[in-house]
């Protein structure tokens, strides 16, 4: 049974840095990065600890093997090749999924069917079965991803997507990811001692994203994963892992974070997710339209996903709201500002051109995150 393995932490357009750099500030080694993956080395508790603490990758995946197939009998032959005896019990359930982009082997469901079967024919071998698996064990779901005739082939220890943290019971219409709103508070200097509103609050993602990094709470704590049911990676190196985070948790660290929202609805919902990540009393949610923010304090970060513009009968509300943003936070210079919209006039309506700005993607839609420094009051 393998004791080191190659993990691909996955990433959405224009987090790769951001993904890398935690990463690294796990504390792994010979970290990799290519567009939408980030891949490094770890042990059976690494598998863990990422899954644990990643708070803006979409998934770890753990790489079984890669290598150039143009023809079905080669994907077959060398999928075959491949140890997944090491990773898979008997009993294990093995479906696969799969992508091809710009490769020989472009049917996605004739691929998948043949992954499928080489690896059934491998473990029905190496643990003894006579021609068929009982899938009726953990989970161990495989996919193969072919872009350029190049073949890779990784089992999803995460299972659902990193970003569903388990705080979220409800949401809106077009809810901001868990992970995108975890990457917009770390692309700030922000620190958990410091004033931090979002006006356009929503279903709260955005501030419950910056209490859980406030007090160092790790993001996949109070939920479950694919690999907590896989023999590689055994119950006391998940213990361990819970362990470690409850001990670097800082539930003592005062938060001065606020959440406005125009409408009531939203806050209540807001109070509902906030509750369930167990910070009903430290976040500060209120309905307030953006004309009547007001900050009392100095050096704060305002960090919002305002609506975009882009519904019918939208745009002039929304054009109106960031001329009253521009003009509000005008007057408090040495407040940092940082609005993530798809709007391509926003420095125009906002009244200042951003000191730095970053493209995003906010699910399919393509955004800037317009980024104002302010000017700290000693």
């Amino acid at each position: 049974m393998a004791n080191q393995f190659t993990l691909i932490a996955t990433s959405a357009a224009g987090l790769e840095s951001i993904v890398a750099n935690e990463v690294k500030n796990l504390g792994f080694d010979n970290v990799r990065v290519e567009n939408g993956r980030i891949e490094y080395d770890a042990d059976a508790y690494g598998i863990a600890k990422s899954n644990l603490w990643l708070r803006t990758a979409d998934r770890v995946k753990l790489l079984v093997g890669e290598f150039e197939a143009k023809t079905f009998d080669e994907l077959f032959e060398k999928t075959k090749a491949l140890p997944w005896e090491e990773y898979i019990p008997e009993n294990g359930q093995v479906p696969v999924i799969g992508k091809s982009v710009k490769s020989t082997l472009y049917s996605v469901p004739d691929c998948q069917s043949i992954v499928k079967k080489a690896i059934v024919n491998r473990l029905t071998q190496k643990h003894g079965l006579i021609d068929r698996l009982p899938e009726n064990g953990a989970l161990y779901r495989v996919e193969v991803a072919i872009l350029k005739d190049k073949v890779t082939l990784t089992l999803d220890t995460s299972g659902t997507g990193l970003h569903k943290r388990g705080y979220r019971v409800k949401q809106n219409e077009a809810p901001l990811k868990e992970t995108l709103a975890a990457a917009l508070v770390q692309l700030t200097n922000w620190r958990p001692d410091e004033p931090f509103v979002d006006p356009f609050t929503g279903s709260g993602t955005i501030p419950i994203e910056a209490a859980l990094i406030g007090q160092n709470i790790a993001p996949g704590f109070n939920r479950e994963f694919a690999a907590e049911e896989w023999d590689i990676v055994p119950q006391k190196i998940w213990d361990e892992a819970l362990t470690e985070a409850e001990d670097l948790a800082n539930y003592d660290q005062k938060l001065n974070i606020f959440g406005y929202d125009i409408d009531h609805k939203m806050i209540e919902m807001a109070k509902g997710n906030a509750l369930e990540a167990g910070f009903a009393d430290l976040i500060n949610f209120k309905q307030m339209q953006v004309s009547d923010l007001n900050p009392k304090e100095s050096n704060g970060y305002l960090i919002g996903n305002p609506p975009y513009g882009e519904r019918i009968g939208e745009k002039d509300v929304v054009e109106k709201m960031y001329r009253d943003l521009g003009n509000i936070m005008k007057n408090h210079p040495s407040w940092s500002v940082y609005i993530l919209t798809s709007h391509q006039d926003f420095e125009k309506l906002y009244g200042q051109k951003a000191t730095k700005k970053r493209k995003l993607y906010n699910g399919f839609i393509r955004t800037d995150y317009y980024q104002y420094f302010g000017k700290r009051e000693k």
